[in-house]
């Protein structure tokens, strides 16, 4: 009966599997980096072949196993002593936002769209992106956030948004140079009101506009493309 060796082998597999982890370190556990994951899929693959194909040696994987314990082993050691195994290895955190503007072009080599970023924000427990002076996507994927200093005096809000009543997250007025009509709608505001505050801020058109939202005190937050 197949059922017996099949729990051992199932066991023996979950031990090894167990140590191994143990062996790479609490590091792969709190981030996974390329590599990381790399090692992880190898391992995780390895190791239900081997407990799927009963007629195949366990040593068939445990070889490779070990051998992929060695080779992260080998690297986690040479990245503490160099930082150009660092990069090379786990690359280098990216700056989507920096001093306040948005790194269109970082955005789009690392293929971050604008929903990506508001998501992550929000997960940072931001809402406006007018309140971040730094965003960066770490090599794990997580992004980090350095938020502006707070000021107990506020700019003030001119006139022309004193109509305004929207009460929530901000709103996108303009992503990657497409009007967003439908939050324009929840405002009762035109695009040719939208043009003239953009226009106050020395842009002449929708299309040179990257990212521009508005919050529920009426202030408007604008970052051009580059």
């Amino acid at each position: 009966m197949d059922s017996l060796p099949l729990f051992l082998r199932t066991l023996l597999i979950y031990l090894v599997v167990f140590a191994t982890i143990r062996i790479m370190g609490k590091r792969e556990i709190g981030k996974l980096s390329i590599f990381d994951l790399v090692i992880s899929i190898m391992i995780a693959e390895i190791a239900v072949f081997i407990i799927e194909d009963l007629n195949k040696p366990i040593l068939h994987g445990l070889i490779p196993i070990a051998t992929l314990v060695l080779i992260q082993v080998a690297s986690a050691k040479l990245a503490l002593h160099s930082q150009k195994a660092r990069e090379l290895i786990d690359g280098k955190p990216s700056y989507l936002i920096k001093h306040g503007k948005l790194l269109r072009d970082e955005m789009k080599r690392q293929r971050y769209n604008l929903d990506d970023l508001m998501l992550q924000l929000r997960q940072n427990k931001i809402t406006n992106v007018a309140d971040v002076e730094f965003a960066i996507l770490e090599t794990s994927g997580k992004l980090s956030v350095v938020e502006k200093e707070r000021h107990s005096s506020r700019e003030p809000v001119a006139d022309q948004f004193d109509t305004i009543r929207y009460e929530g997250l901000p709103l996108p007025l303009i992503m990657d140079g497409k009007v967003q009509d439908h939050n324009l709608a929840k405002l009762n505001k035109t695009r040719f009101w939208l043009k003239t505050q953009i226009q106050q801020k020395g842009v002449k058109d929708f299309k040179d506009v990257f990212f521009c939202s508005i919050d529920h005190r009426g202030s408007l937050f604008l970052d051009k493309k580059r």
